[in-house]
């Protein structure tokens, strides 16, 4: 995992000017864990990005907006499976809305799966729709079942945000897993992701074998390069899930993002370093417990080198992205500037301090990550 003062290259222990914390993934005192006390606003998708929405595919107009889900007459407390109290209730909705609601919702799970043909409907239904009130998106999860097999996904109707956008774009492009999304207006449309959530495996489904912790550890150094690098913040434990694939002699595990709310808005550099969370710390003593530091420092080249081959393949992609980050206002001045300062500590490049919007610093702080640009 990376520290504060490391250069992005190689280094992996912080110069005694930089950062004060000596290992800050090993034994970080108390006061040296972060912590988001403040909602981030949501920001409205401009012109520019819509449009770049559009080019790619992400942008399609539906009749049922994220408003009209809100028309619920009635909600019931939905409980986990083991008879706890969760975060979602089940919503009902008037027999003449529940119809319409339905039908909409139906065609846009087959247009997300297929925009190519999206009449695969009659066999599809909306068994129910589930909302929760917890977060900065306030989502609705819908279920679909096939009528023929049982078989069941589910997809979320969330407010649209444009640093969500951000980070659901800069996931799909740059790390190994594809999304899909759509937006429309107000609405943003996102595909369920499966997995562990990560709370749950790291208090009761972490493996006990060497073996398996040692790949449990590579991973979760990965994600927390990936997430640094592309500056998405806010990877506490439930806001990532673990995916558990049986190889044929083997279990191997990848961690995923699956909140994208707090893509490159925060000023303090270690809200984009999971390691920094209080929610994280068994996932810190996995790694320490079974990696040695030269061992962390070969996988977090590893994905560099393999994020730096998806962004030469998708470079254009990517710098439209960017360029629309540019232009788009999704942080504080005050978040920018401390951020610009962090960055140029970070990678001792006082370039970064002449920047003023997150998208020249998010493009700046990602090309310096993956060798895409010569140190200054």
């Amino acid at each position: 995992m990376n520290d504060l003062g490391s250069n992005a290259g190689d280094s992996y222990h912080p110069p005694a000017d930089s950062f004060p914390e000596p290992d800050p993934v090993r034994a970080l005192p108390s006061g040296s864990l972060v912590e988001i006390r403040t909602r981030k606003p949501q920001f409205p998708v401009g012109d520019e990005l819509q449009s770049y929405l559009r080019r790619y595919q992400r942008s399609e107009a539906f009749d049922v907006v994220y408003d009209d889900l809100l028309r619920f007459t009635e909600s019931i407390p939905r409980k986990t499976p083991d008879g706890e109290d969760s975060y979602w209730e089940v919503v009902l909705y008037s027999p003449g809305d529940t119809e319409e609601l339905h039908r909409e919702l139906t065609r846009i799970y087959a247009y997300m799966k297929t925009p190519e043909d999206p009449s695969f409907t009659n066999h599809l239904v909306i068994e129910r729709v589930e909302f929760c009130r917890f977060g900065n998106s306030k989502p609705f999860r819908i279920k679909v079942v096939n009528r023929y097999n049982d078989n069941h996904d589910y997809y979320y109707v969330k407010s649209t945000d444009a640093s969500r956008a951000y980070g659901l774009e800069l996931e799909h492009i740059l790390a190994p897993n594809r999304i899909n999304f759509l937006v429309h207006g107000s609405t943003l449309i996102e595909e369920h992701i499966t997995g562990i959530p990560g709370d749950t495996f790291l208090t009761g489904g972490v493996p006990t074998d060497a073996r398996s912790l040692t790949r449990v550890a590579k991973e979760f150094v990965k994600f927390s390069e990936r997430s640094f690098a592309k500056l998405l913040g806010d990877m506490r434990a439930y806001n990532y899930v673990i995916v558990l694939t049986q190889d044929f002699d083997m279990a191997q595990y990848r961690v995923r993002a699956i909140d994208f709310d707090q893509q490159s808005y925060e000023g303090d550099l270690r809200i984009y370093l999971p390691q920094f969370y209080k929610e994280n710390r068994a996932a810190v003593d996995i790694v320490w417990r079974n990696l040695p530091p030269e061992t962390i420092r070969q996988y977090q080249k590893e994905e560099r080198s393999l994020m730096a081959r998806r962004l030469d393949a998708s470079r254009e992609r990517v710098d439209a992205l960017l360029t629309c980050m540019s232009n788009d206002a999704i942080s504080t001045p005050d978040r920018v500037e401390q951020l610009a300062a962090d960055l140029a500590r970070y990678h001792r490049d006082s370039g970064f301090e002449t920047l003023r919007d997150m998208g020249r610093l998010t493009r700046r702080h990602l090309l310096k990550m993956l060798r895409r640009l010569d140190p200054t």
